[in-house]
């Protein structure tokens, strides 16, 4: 009876700690549930962040391929030299039209400057002008200042460009190599520095994105492995 009793005393404790053992891993279980349930919608919502950047950049790539890539790919003043000013004359004032309301345009007028320049001291002589749009708005004058009511301040802003180019014969210019063009430009709308400036910002978009879903990647393979190597240990 002795060796009975100190038999099921001895399998209840066995039950007993079996039991406590159960208790512990199925609670840990649970707490691994309850981290993988709150790890997958953050973990989902990175990815979804990650895939909105790459996208986003897409399409600011998009934008700028048909806007500034295609500007700066078209244009045909690449060279960059020194263009000495041998003229610069007002020859007279051109008509503009300002908007002053709603389905209403009144007309204006700025002094049309003109400049002829020598194109790296070889005798080549040509016009110039401010920019690309300046000289699709008017072939013959250098600048054309935005047209507005009052003529003093464009014609201040006319002659102030004259002075300039009074004081500084020489000023950096850009040319058609193949010398088709009779005109040169004082400045570049899009040119490389402003592509790179234009190419920054999707640039940084697509690779943050990138990295985001790398990262939550990178983390889900770590936590599968982690769990491998806890179930071999077991």
């Amino acid at each position: 009876m002795f060796f009975v009793a100190r038999n099921r005393n001895t399998t209840g404790q066995g039950n007993e700690r079996r039991s406590i053992y159960q208790k512990f891993r199925d609670v840990d279980l649970l707490d691994k549930k309850k981290t993988v349930t709150a790890l997958k919608p953050g973990e989902d919502r990175a990815i979804f962040l990650g895939l909105g950047m790459i996208l986003s950049s897409v399409m600011m790539y998009f934008v700028l391929g048909i806007t500034t890539l295609r500007s700066y790919a078209e244009s045909v003043w690449t060279e960059e030299g020194v263009c000495v000013v041998l003229n610069s004359t007002v020859t007279a004032d051109m008509n503009c039209s300002y908007n002053c309301g709603s389905e209403c345009w009144r007309a204006s007028k700025y002094p049309c400057l003109q400049v002829y320049v020598s194109v790296n001291n070889t005798g080549r002589v040509r016009r110039l002008s401010h920019n690309e749009e300046s000289q699709d708005t008017s072939s013959k004058c250098v600048y054309v200042p935005r047209c507005r009511k009052d003529r003093v301040a464009m014609h201040v802003i006319v002659m102030n460009i004259s002075e300039h180019l009074k004081v500084n014969q020489q000023v950096p210019c850009y040319y058609d190599p193949r010398e088709q063009q009779e005109t040169v430009l004082l400045t570049r709308l899009y040119d490389h520095r402003v592509v790179i400036h234009s190419l920054l910002w999707p640039s940084c978009m697509l690779t943050g994105g990138a990295l985001v879903i790398v990262m939550v990647k990178l983390t889900q393979y770590l936590s599968r492995l982690c769990e491998e190597i806890g179930k071999i240990k077991r």
